[in-house]
């Protein structure tokens, strides 16, 4: 019978000492690299599993309401940051309407005024824009068009050709800083008080009447000037070009003063075709044009004097409380004071007239409260 020999079996490793090291520092390296890919690749995964469930399973644009999400944090975000150091000035959700526009938003705060002389260089923008942000300011306003009828920024409104040299202003600028440091920026601009566009445009003026030139409200020899006439459309048009054109440069506020007639009244004054319209309901459609126009892109103010306000005058034909003015700016002469029981009271009383926003300038402390 044949026998068999039982075979014995070794396990011996083939790997020396140094394959094992290589061998182990290659699993290493690949599963690091696998961990990299998988880290680098899982947001746009995720990206990709959540658009195609909402946009085939849910059927919603996930795009479109990404961008509205956007949009509105963006509009919180800009009322938030802003300073409320004030309640002198009350918010659209306190007066129940809402805003045209997040970029004219009405927000609570103070009003400063960034002077002009500091507005031509930049390191002196900069700095006054910083104190008037230290100051707890949430507004600053800056004339760009003076009640002499400069214009302090190189315009390219055709009307305004006259009204420009020295222009030495950069209204992009100054708005771009002021906004930088937080604030709204409010571009001044004088109306109808214009002795320059007048004399530049006279289908702009106030004409006398029965005679070639211009109605002056004073005589010449002791400075009279001429006035830009409200029954005008060509000057309530210039007006509104000069508005469009400080927003196109970033200021989404604009505060209009002079929205007047002259003080001074007789007979000689020619005003052209009227339409039947006295004084009072000329300038409400001149604000009502200004307003329409601008509506949901510039907020407008207003700028009118605490008697053209309690008392009435006849330079706005009556009360300015009758004009249709939403957000008034009134404006206490130095001679005068008021104090907080006072204003109070004043814009207790505008609102009850339509009026939906109030500031106060005190002339004799400069500054707005």
């Amino acid at each position: 019978m044949a026998k068999y020999k039982k075979v014995k079996r070794y396990h011996r490793s083939f790997y020396s000492p140094g394959m094992w090291v290589k061998k182990a520092v290659g699993i290493i390296v690949l599963v690091a690299v696998v961990l990299v890919v998988g880290w680098l690749a899982a947001p746009h995964v995720l990206d990709w599993a959540t658009h195609t469930w909402y946009t085939v399973v849910r059927n919603r644009d996930l795009s479109a309401s990404s961008e509205t999400t956007a949009s509105s944090a963006a509009a919180s975000s800009e009322v938030t940051a802003k300073p409320a150091a004030s309640s002198e000035v009350r918010a659209d959700s306190e007066s129940g309407s809402e805003p045209a526009a997040s970029a004219g938003l009405i927000i609570e705060g103070s009003w400063g005024v960034l002077d002009t002389a500091a507005a031509k260089d930049e390191a002196s923008l900069r700095a006054a824009a910083r104190q008037l942000a230290q100051q707890g300011a949430a507004y600053a306003v800056v004339t760009l068009k003076d009640s002499a009828g400069n214009i302090l920024y190189p315009s390219q409104v055709a009307a305004a050709a006259g009204s420009i040299e020295g222009a030495s202003l950069d209204p992009a600028l100054i708005a771009s800083v002021l906004k930088e440091n937080g604030l709204v920026p409010v571009a001044k601009l004088a109306a109808f008080r214009d002795p320059i566009a007048a004399r530049t445009d006279r289908n702009m003026a106030i004409g006398y009447t029965g005679q070639a030139y211009l109605w002056l409200d004073n005589k010449a020899s002791a400075g009279g000037n001429p006035w830009l006439n409200p029954y005008s459309d060509e000057a309530v048009r210039f007006i509104g070009d000069l508005i469009g054109e400080v927003q196109s440069m970033g200021f989404d506020h604009v505060l209009l003063e002079n929205v007047q007639f002259p003080s001074a009244q007789n007979g000689k004054q020619d005003f052209g075709s009227t339409g039947g319209r006295g004084r009072s309901d000329q300038l409400a459609a001149d604000i009502a044009a200004w307003d329409a126009r601008f509506e949901g892109s510039v907020t407008l103010w207003y700028g009118y004097s605490l008697g053209q306000v309690t008392e009435g005058a006849s330079t706005v034909g009556g009360s300015a409380t009758a004009l249709g003015v939403r957000n008034l700016v009134v404006e206490v002469p130095a001679k005068q004071t008021m104090d907080d029981t006072a204003r109070s009271e004043l814009r207790d009383t505008l609102s009850a007239s339509g009026v939906e926003h109030a500031v106060f300038w005190d002339d004799a402390a400069g500054i707005f409260r």
